[in-house]
Formats: C-alpha cells, sequence, structure tokens
C-alpha cells in the first residue's frame, strides 16, 4: 500500500534502538533463599511511586510527545526506556524467586495494598521539564535502590540491584548530555 500524500504521518523512525545500557554483563539473577520480605521491598522497586515501571511509563510517554518534533530525544528517551524494562524484567524474576508474587501493588508498612498508579508520574509538554523530571527520577532510584540494598541482607540480590544502578548512572550522564544540546 503506497503512502497517500493526504495522509498525516510520523517521519521519525524507531526502528534499531537498543537499551541504554553499559556495556556490562548482569550478574546472575538469582537468590540465597527465599524470602518474601525482599521480595516486598523488591516490589517498591518494580511497581512503587519510585519504580521501573513509574520509569517506563514516564518515558514512553515523553517519546511520544516528542517524537514528532525531537526525532533524535524521542530515540533517546526509548533507549533508555528499553533499559529499564530490562530492569522490571529483572526485578520481576528477583521478586519470584524470593517467593513474592509479581502485581502492580505494594504493601505499606501499615498492610494497606497500594496499586501503581499514574498518578506517579510528572507529564510535562516541554523537553527541559521532562529532562529535568527524567534525572530527578534516576536519582530518587538511585537512592531508592541503595537504601533497599542496606536492608536486603542476600548478596545475590544486591548484586544483581548494584547492576541496575550503574545504569541508573549511566542515565543521568545521558540525561544531562540531552539537557546541554536543547
Amino acid at each position: 500500500m503506497e503512502p497517500n500524500r493526504n495522509h498525516m504521518s510520523n517521519d521519525c523512525d524507531m526502528s534499531g534502538i537498543k537499551p541504554a545500557m553499559l556495556e556490562l554483563r548482569y550478574p546472575p539473577v538469582q537468590v540465597e533463599r527465599r524470602n518474601p520480605e525482599y521480595a516486598g521491598i523488591l516490589a517498591f522497586d518494580y511497581c512503587g511511586p519510585v519504580s521501573e515501571l513509574s520509569a517506563i511509563t514516564q518515558y514512553i510517554n515523553n517519546e511520544n510527545r516528542l517524537c514528532l518534533t525531537a526525532c533524535p530525544l524521542a530515540r533517546a528517551l526509548l533507549g533508555i526506556a528499553l533499559a529499564e524494562m530490562m530492569h522490571l524484567q529483572k526485578l520481576g524474576e528477583l521478586i519470584q524467586l524470593l517467593g513474592g508474587e509479581v502485581s502492580f501493588s505494594v504493601r505499606q508498612p501499615d498492610g494497606r495494598q497500594l496499586l501503581w498508579t499514574p498518578d506517579y508520574l510528572s507529564l510535562s509538554r516541554d523537553a527541559r521539564r521532562m529532562l529535568c523530571a527524567a534525572i530527578e527520577a534516576e536519582r530518587d532510584a538511585i537512592a531508592q535502590y541503595e537504601a533497599h540494598m542496606r536492608k536486603i541482607k542476600d548478596e545475590c540480590v544486591n548484586a544483581v540491584l548494584r547492576r541496575i544502578v550503574r545504569d541508573e548512572d549511566y542515565h543521568i550522564v545521558l540525561l544531562r548530555g540531552l539537557m546541554e544540546e536543547l
């Protein structure tokens, strides 16, 4: 089917985009033993307010908002989103191995269940604000991972979390570079 000259289209080609990750291997996804408490901690990294699910959704939304007007920036954000998807997948495996259940909710210390919500996102139409929010979210994620590693006494789990943090640090470097290009 030939493109109709009367139709609108997006010329920003997203093919060939790779996850924006460091060229370092991940440690094996394994745990020393089942520990549902640790699984509950990781649930916050999986789908809490500061989480991989929130990051993915934020980056995809921003990519969609920018792809018609700022294709190179949109492509970079999609690459970061793909890396966050890899992190989400690894966290899901760890949660399962620890005896937890992968869902879109977290259990608060008082026992209340909180469902993931798009209210956790910072939506903007301004590219600079998007990048500032992304940098702040990456910093918050790193701080949360570091706090969780202090609580989790399973070196196998913490090895994976440390590797994820390295990607999050890399994302901050990428985002700062994108900010300078604006």
